[in-house]
């Protein structure tokens, strides 16, 4: 019996949660076909996707480019005593959201269904919008139970009469906030199929950095340009165009340098916004990189900066694992107080939280954090915080269970 897991591209550098996810459930003895909804367009990839020996399904990502697997899909599926049912469902959607994304995924679903292996028991997706759409439909087409895992966007974005539909259908669901999972278990009459599942993170990737290395760095002088890092997608959700902002009002004599990793829509113009406040001689911008790359970075710095926000449509941050990844190297965090990160840093206890927004609030915060000793403090917490609450081995643990739970439900 296998596990069709549903994603919305893969292999993605933003999404190690995921790879870490899939891993730990293949290293468990699960059998998996992953599914994709788009190929992948990062260059490189993490360790944790070398791992990872499984081939990938691809379904159309445009309906038209592979408009002959798509008829031919329907021509099968349209036979099944279960069509009917999943065209009624997808109708009723397609009613109160007539976009051209919502046949796209019905046209996904079909071409999922009839080519879904025999020995599949189970359609499993991650995020709660698209990706559980299509899964919803083809196990309605395949009469199969799905399931998801919600993580933020996901949650936040899609309407309030999608989510307790999904959740009605579905046969049980995991998310990675304590928000959100009060969140989703008020949609629902039976709060039960919703359970809080950290990602945690794999603490064996993230090697405990030598006790020898002291970062003294406190900006005042050029000897002790205070080192910032962050990692994240230049997306409005991640607040990074605060963060600028908040570093061009830094005094001149203080020293600092930033270095930033990832991609982005909005990279482009946080780059001219940089150059617009005239600091490209103090920025580095490093692009996507993959984990062994970045875990060397977190050593050679003094401070994470997330200044994540709420973006107009709702969308923002759950719990990001950059975080965790940042505490495990010892490396002070400044974020914002986010719910979800806030689930994690307990201000001035694990780090340094203001909120979302306020780059005057983040300049004052990023000068406190200059101090090298509670640098030290803040990181010390963290690191144990991870090792003792956000173990990724103790919180894949009950995923697999429920996995296994109606592997065995079916035999």
């Amino acid at each position: 019996m296998s596990v069709a897991v549903v994603l919305k591209g893969y292999p993605r550098l933003s999404e190690t949660f995921i790879a870490q996810e899939i891993q730990s459930l293949q290293k468990a003895g699960l059998d998996l076909e992953l599914i994709s909804l788009r190929h992948p367009t990062d260059t490189a990839v993490h360790p944790v996707h070398r791992e990872i020996n499984k081939t990938v399904l691809y379904l159309p990502e445009y309906l038209w480019q592979e408009s002959t697997r798509v008829i031919r899909a329907w021509w099968r599926i349209r036979k099944s005593p279960h069509y009917s049912r999943a065209r009624r469902v997808w109708l009723n959607d397609l009613k109160r959201d007539l976009t051209p994304n919502r046949i796209r995924r019905f046209g996904q679903s079909l071409v999922l269904a009839n080519e879904l292996s025999d020995g599949v028991t189970l359609i499993y997706a991650h995020f709660l919008h698209t990706p559980s759409s299509v899964a919803r439909y083809a196990a309605l087409l395949r009469n199969l139970p799905w399931s998801f895992s919600a993580h933020a966007k996901d949650i936040w974005t899609t309407p309030e009469w999608e989510k307790r539909e999904k959740i009605t259908d579905c046969a049980w669901g995991v998310t990675c906030t304590e928000t959100g999972s009060v969140h989703l278990k008020s949609l629902t009459d039976s709060p039960d199929k919703i359970t809080l599942l950290y990602h945690g993170l794999d603490i064996r990737r993230f090697s405990e950095p030598s006790s020898c290395d002291q970062k003294s760095n406190d900006g005042t002088s050029r000897n002790k340009t205070l080192r910032l890092f962050s990692v994240g997608r230049a997306v409005p959700k991640k607040g990074f165009f605060i963060l600028l902002d908040a570093l061009a009002a830094l005094p001149q004599d203080f020293y600092w340098h930033w270095q930033h990793v990832g991609g982005g829509s909005d990279l482009r113009k946080l780059q001219a916004h940089a150059a617009d406040l005239g600091l490209n001689e103090k920025i580095n911008w490093l692009g996507p990189r993959p984990q062994e790359e970045i875990l060397s970075l977190y050593r050679q710095n003094d401070l994470f900066l997330l200044p994540s926000r709420i973006t107009e449509d709702g969308d923002r941050d759950g719990l990001p694992n950059v975080l965790m990844e940042a505490a495990s190297q010892k490396l002070a965090i400044v974020s914002t107080a986010l719910s979800g990160i806030c689930e994690f840093i307990e201000t001035d206890t694990h780090g340094l939280l203001v909120p979302p927004d306020d780059s005057s609030l983040l300049l004052a915060a990023i000068r406190k954090a200059a101090k090298p000793d509670l640098r030290s403090a803040w990181a010390t917490a963290a690191f144990k915080r991870v090792h003792h609450r956000f173990s990724h081995h103790e919180n894949i643990l009950p995923l697999v269970k429920l996995i296994r739970q109606h592997q065995e439900s079916t035999q």
